[in-house]
Parts: C-alpha cells; sequence; structure tokens
C-alpha cells in the first residue's frame, strides 16, 4: 500500500550497498526539503517525544474518509528531517482512512532503520507515526 515515493525510497536504499551509504541519502532527503516557517513551529506543531526539535503541520483537504492527507515538517536535526521526508513519502496524499490502514512499522522496516536508528531516534520515529494517526483519526471524526 506504500505511495509510489516510498518505493523509490525503497529501491534506492536496495540500490546502496552499505548503511553510511543510507544514512547520507536519508539525509539528502532532509535537505531537499523546504524548512518551515519559523511562524508554524508552536507547541501545537511540535511533536513530543522526540529527542530532536520537530513539528508536523498537517495539510488535510476535504472531510472524513476522503480527506487526503498531507503534512510539512522540520526538525533541528538533519537526519530526522530525512526520517520526516520519509514519512511524507509514505503518506503523502493518501485519504485519512488510507493513512490509518499503513502499517508504518513494516514500511519502515523495509528500508532497515529499526537496526540503524539509536532508541531515541526509533522513539522519536513512532511519536511522529502516531501524531499523523492521531491527525488521520481527528480528520475522520469531524
Amino acid at each position: 500500500m506504500a505511495q509510489d515515493a516510498f518505493e523509490d525510497i525503497v529501491e534506492t536504499f536496495e540500490f546502496l550497498d552499505d548503511w553510511e551509504e543510507r544514512y547520507r541519502h536519508v539525509i539528502d532527503l532532509g535537505k531537499a526539503m523546504p524548512p518551515l516557517e519559523e511562524s508554524l513551529r508552536v507547541p501545537a506543531t511540535k511533536v513530543d517525544g522526540c529527542a530532536s526539535q520537530v513539528w508536523l503541520v498537517p495539510e488535510i483537504e476535504g472531510q472524513g474518509g476522503d480527506a487526503v492527507f498531507s503534512f510539512r515538517g522540520d526538525s533541528d536535526a538533519m537526519i530526522v528531517r530525512g526520517l520526516i521526508a520519509i514519512l511524507l513519502a509514505l503518506y503523502s496524499g493518501l485519504t485519512a482512512r488510507e493513512a490509518l490502514a499503513v502499517d508504518a512499522p513494516s514500511e519502515l522496516a523495509r528500508l532497515g532503520l529499526n537496526e540503524h536508528l539509536s532508541s531515541q531516534r526509533s522513539n522519536g520515529l513512532r511519536a511522529m507515526v502516531q501524531r499523523i494517526r492521531d491527525l488521520s483519526e481527528r480528520s475522520l471524526a469531524a
């Protein structure tokens, strides 16, 4: 059920020989994202549970189960910016219902992130996924 953009990342990871190259690729994905405006870096968009500063701003078009989910995000850590870019590739363009159906741990495991992220980064990634799920659930309830 993964988006094409996420599948592209999976293919790139398969092509890269070692984790150092993959780590650099994740950082490059983060560098390619536009920065989040300072006015959006507020407590309401901040993700709790991350070792770094992380902000996710939902952009939901429509209502209920047909609402199309997207978001923008940023972090003060380059690797986390890259993780946000990966989540964007996984979730953006899905309906809220589809976003809730994504098995993020399984999809992210395809990248081998579980074995190569520190426990703090893994906890932060889980917190970001939970924020996306919460936003999707709220969209369905609206």
